[in-house]
């Protein structure tokens, strides 16, 4: 390792490992599917968010036009690998890193790629009635975790995959869930690699569906996060759950633990899908708007509120809502087409407060926007940059400067020889560029600006001559 990377990490550690122990932050996930015929522009989808609390969104390939909307906007994207393109990315590395070179690569650091899924419920899903090959998801998932570490990006870029609950031998009780008898080596290998990697296991968990499928056996309330204890049920091992989503969550959770893996190999759980339908077939009684708001406007609360579930209290568990927008061409029964907040014109399909106290544009409160014009100009908060103390440690400051324009960081180039930024050639005048860039890079959250303490929030622009400050 080399003497600048090592002091690096010996100064950044401490900050690494727990930067705000006491400050809890939380944002909103959402996902933006695109089977649809009358959907908006990225662009104005990309402007509309960030007038709001969403600051993750989940999409379902690498739509160039998406990731280059997203640019600069300060909300992180996962992207996926297609179910069809899994088989060839598992074939050699060499593949993968192909499809990471052309579909990823050049779209990053502006947009900030924190995930990639491979595949989407790929170990329960048929492709033209053929069942996926579970061996190659494994392999896939291993090969872009390879490309990643050659590319310096295995920090900045986590790999995983969704999984339906039908992997699930059962899901209740909840401490007693196991992963299908059939699927268990294949899952193995899954949480192995999850664990050494640090990367989330996905889950799409829908109470609407069980409810659905058994409105005799499950209260209403009980699917739709009412969190009343009476309707709450009782697993025999002591725990309470006052609603089906936490269930569901610790069913797998059980079964990751059934897997053996030793209680130092830890993997996050994280619900990659979750939503409820405003609109279904004849048969699908309780897809209506008003439960749909409902369990939308709880599951945005739940996701904001840092708490875990019966079994892990103190474990956040992040939450990506599903979906952004009614898809009109998506196939299946009626729901399948009406999980939207927004109809395809950006109109809202029920009201669901998504404003954000600290965001600003001309939609006022963020809630009540839609996808005009007059959207072109929102950004995600006041103007604000991160620059150096003026009289911070120099040691510090090149360990800073070194990390921010390393392997996997920001875009440099501006303070490198003739770039517009290089005069003055002076370690705090390089240093705030490349904080800046950092900071705006990954959200402007106030602990992107610590940097050890030699990072400065400040309102008033930093730039100068030709050298441009980047903002969100």
């Amino acid at each position: 390792m080399a003497t600048s990377q090592l002091l690096l990490l010996l100064l950044l550690l401490p900050f690494i490992l727990n930067p705000f122990p006491n400050v809890a932050v939380s944002g909103v996930g959402i996902n933006y599917g695109t089977l649809g015929n009358n959907l908006p522009p990225p662009k104005g989808v990309a402007q509309l968010l960030q007038s709001t609390l969403i600051d993750k969104v989940k999409i379902y390939d690498t739509n160039p036009e998406i990731l280059q909307a997203f640019s600069n906007t300060g909300i992180d994207l996962i992207v996926a690998v297609e179910n069809s393109r899994v088989a060839n990315i598992s074939s050699d590395v060499s593949s993968a890193d192909q499809w990471f070179a052309t579909r990823v690569l050049p779209f990053i650091p502006a947009t900030s790629i924190t995930a990639i899924a491979v595949g989407n419920e790929y170990l329960t899903s048929n492709s033209d009635h053929q069942v996926l090959d579970p061996a190659a998801l494994v392999q896939a998932m291993q090969n872009l975790h390879s490309v990643l570490i050659a590319r310096a990006l295995d920090r900045k870029i986590k790999i995983t995959t969704p999984h339906s609950m039908a992997v699930l031998a059962s899901s209740f009780p909840p401490s007693a869930s196991t992963f299908a008898t059939d699927l268990v080596p294949t899952m193995t290998s899954i949480v192995a690699f999850l664990a050494d990697t640090a990367s989330p296991f996905m889950i799409n968990a829908y109470p609407y569906f069980a409810y659905r499928d058994n409105p005799d056996m499950v209260n209403i309330q009980y699917a739709l996060l009412g969190n009343s204890t009476s309707t709450g049920v009782r697993d025999p091992k002591g725990y309470t759950y006052t609603n089906m989503l936490d269930a569901q969550i610790d069913a797998v959770r059980s079964a990751v633990g059934a897997l053996g893996l030793g209680p130092h190999r830890t993997v996050e759980i994280m619900v990659s899908e979750s939503g409820w339908p405003s609109k279904g077939d004849t048969n699908e009684i309780a897809a209506t708007p008003e439960n749909a708001k409902t369990y939308n406007t709880r599951l945005i609360e739940r996701a904001q509120s840092n708490k875990g579930t019966p079994m892990k209290p103190l474990d956040k568990i992040e939450v990506f809502v599903f979906a952004l927008f009614n898809e009109n061409k998506k196939e299946g029964v009626a729901s399948e087409r009406n999980f939207g907040i927004f109809n395809g014109d950006g109109s809202k399909v029920y009201e669901v407060d998504l404003s954000c106290q600290f965001c600003s544009g001309d939609s006022g409160n963020g809630g009540n926007g839609g996808f005009g014009e007059k959207l072109s100009g929102a950004v995600r908060g006041p103007s604000v940059w991160c620059i150096a103390k003026p009289h911070a440690d120099e040691k510090v400051l090149q360990a800073v400067l070194d990390f921010c324009c390393g392997g996997g960081g920001v875009d440099c180039r501006e303070i490198y020889e003739n770039g517009d930024c290089f005069a003055p050639d002076k370690l705090l005048a390089h240093a705030s560029y490349a904080m800046n860039a950092y900071y705006q890079m990954h959200g402007r959250n106030y602990w992107n600006c610590d940097f050890k303490g030699t990072g400065l929030v400040t309102f008033s622009d930093p730039t100068y001559g030709r050298c441009r400050y980047p903002q969100q």
